[in-house]
């Protein structure tokens, strides 16, 4: 009935954003974190009623490095704009990615378990070379240009093909430690190298100033805004098929790509043991 009340105080409202799992690209059959999928549920989290905070439920192994600032960059803008401030409270993980996301916030909250960091770039691939001369494959690649091969995992590893990767990574962990340092500032250890993709535990990442305190989502937003302060998730609007399930004829192309992205899923949680 308060809603219906004129002039009658209403309790503090914090929405929540859940940001889970790998970030990147994904597909219709296997969405993971990316900029377009998430735009217009951070959009609401913002604008719906008025706010007294957002909140980030992160819990990721990380991804690309170009979703990670697209979203990053939309929750500064509008918490900027709106002069809203941002929590983040950390699950699992937040590595790699996932921290970049977590530095979007104005203050980061841990469980005495969760894992942060891991500020770096890394590529993984592999190498069949020894494999297909076993079997005598022969691997047949015509290219115009000398560098549209590049990191063939048929072919020997090569030197040049190795310090182009890293001068490829150069840039983005560069980019990776400006926003930490942007966001986390004098909060950060002078003492500790921080930016080597390294991880820290619970109290040892507020320890170096990756995070701000050991704190769980609805105690700590007590804390802040009040026992009456209304904490509520904002969903993730599912189009029509996704509400009534989907047609048949996607079936069987949601199970291939499902499996495939579960793969790739999996390496990036095994990463922490998790």
């Amino acid at each position: 009935m308060r809603n219906f009340i004129p002039f009658a105080k209403k309790p503090p409202f914090v929405p929540v954003i859940r940001l889970s799992g790998s970030i990147g690209g994904g597909s219709r059959f296997s969405p993971a974190l990316n900029d377009a999928a998430l735009a217009t549920q951070i959009e609401r989290a913002f604008s719906r009623g008025k706010p007294v905070a957002v909140a980030l439920v992160i819990n990721s192994p990380g991804g690309s490095p170009v979703q990670s600032s697209l979203i990053a960059a939309r929750i500064r803008r509008l918490a900027d704009e709106k002069n809203i401030p941002v929590h983040a409270f950390i699950e699992d993980v937040a590595a790699s990615g996932g921290y970049w996301l977590a530095c979007a916030a104005d203050n980061i909250w841990v469980d005495n378990s969760s894992i942060l960091g891991s500020i770096g770039v890394i590529f993984a691939s592999f190498g069949f070379p020894g494999l297909m001369a076993k079997y005598g494959v022969e691997r047949r690649v015509h290219t115009a240009g000398t560098s549209k091969s590049l990191a063939d995992p048929f072919l020997p590893e090569k030197p040049d093909d190795v310090a182009r990767l890293k001068a490829l990574q150069e840039p983005i962990h560069e980019a990776f430690i400006a926003h930490v340092k942007s966001r986390r500032g004098q909060r950060l250890s002078t003492t500790t190298d921080l930016f080597n993709a390294d991880i820290w535990v619970g109290q040892g990442a507020v320890d170096v100033g990756l995070a701000d305190g050991v704190a769980h989502l609805v105690p700590k937003l007590k804390a802040l805004y009040g026992e009456k302060v209304v904490v509520r998730v904002i969903g993730e609007r599912k189009s029509i098929l996704q509400r009534f399930g989907m047609h048949a004829g996607t079936l069987g192309a949601a199970a291939i790509a499902g499996a495939t992205s579960e793969v790739e899923e999996r390496a990036l949680w095994s990463r922490y043991g998790l």
